[in-house]
């Protein structure tokens, strides 16, 4: 009677381990229960929000549960970061933004936390190259030109850019740097007002992030050189820098997710999945390419590559060139 017992009782408690050990891949597998937040640093109708916006649309259809856009605008992102790693590591709440709210805002801001510690990197979903774009009257053909002419003409180039401290400006202080070009920084509130001087003739060149296709197009500024690793698809007729014998001075713009610290690996693979499927329909492809950017899915490991390889370069040229934000 003992020995029956005894096996009685092993079996039981083998079936409750066997359950217990079930309930965190059924309580993964079951996510999302609920609505799931995307929290965007910036205004509404800006790139990042767009982005956002179309991925909620997506994993909408995707996971079966609601996923909205909660746009909390400040310091360049570094509002909304706060706001996800305050919150529960749970899945529902996640942080979509461009790189340089881990690669650049550090060294800008003074800052109680640090995204590359304090939040989990899940994965990249686009891209946008950086395009030399200069007046229409500037004597300058293209991007090697241009470095010709202010060499010849010191202290007479100007260039604008959405901000101090914002991509467009770091990725012309890096061009700068490379080539020893001397230009004047106008900095304005955002990169449309930034390019209507170029358009007006105020300011010689601007390092644009993909509004200006319209005006390239039609003529009205002129496209000297694309500050990528390889061509745009939008003009694969003009060279990169790299092209034109300038080395280094490749800066684009990515854009990724983030989750707070201890998310579940099984949530961030799913989230992955998701939008590697989403990303190639060609309408996705179409709302990105409305905006001068390309999908580009990447996961959590070869995100925090790129994450820990643009931070060094951007770390390293904030320093070197003096950019504050103060």
């Amino acid at each position: 009677m003992n020995g029956v017992l005894s096996r009685a009782l092993a079996g039981a408690s083998a079936a409750l381990c066997l359950m217990a050990a079930q309930l965190p891949a059924q309580a993964q597998a079951a996510w999302p229960t609920r609505p799931v937040r995307l929290v965007v640093g910036f205004a509404p109708g800006g790139t990042t929000d767009v982005m956002a916006r179309t991925m909620s649309q997506v994993l909408t259809e995707a996971l079966g549960q609601s996923v909205i856009v909660d746009n909390k605008p400040g310091a360049s992102g570094n509002v909304a970061a706060q706001e996800v790693i305050k919150a529960a590591p749970d899945g529902y709440t996640l942080l979509v933004a461009p790189t340089s709210v881990e690669t650049a805002n550090p060294s800008l801001f003074k800052a109680s936390f640090h995204p590359a510690k304090d939040l989990t990197a899940v994965g990249a979903v686009g891209r946008s190259a950086m395009y030399v774009v200069s007046r229409n009257s500037l004597e300058v053909k293209d991007a090697k030109s241009l470095v010709a002419y202010g060499k010849a003409n010191p202290g007479k180039l100007s260039y604008s850019s959405a901000g101090t401290g914002t991509p467009p400006h770091l990725a012309a202080e890096l061009f700068k740097q490379q080539t020893g070009l001397f230009a004047t920084h106008i900095p304005y509130r955002g990169a449309a007002p930034a390019l209507q001087d170029v358009l007006g003739g105020q300011v010689d060149y601007v390092f644009d992030p993909g509004i200006a296709f319209p005006h390239i197009r039609t003529g009205k500024v002129r496209l000297l050189g694309v500050a990528s690793s390889k061509r745009s698809p939008f003009f694969p007729d003009t060279p990169t820098l790299a092209e034109q014998g300038i080395e280094g001075a490749e800066m684009d713009i990515w854009f990724g997710v983030w989750a707070p610290n201890g998310i579940s690996p099984e949530v961030i693979a799913r989230l992955n999945r998701e939008l590697a499927r989403a990303l190639v329909q060609p309408a996705i492809r179409q709302r990105f390419a409305d905006l001068g950017a390309e999908p580009a899915p990447m996961d959590a490991p070869a995100f925090r590559k790129l994450l820990d390889d643009e931070g060094k370069v951007l770390t390293a040229l904030i320093k070197d060139r003096k950019v504050s934000v103060d």
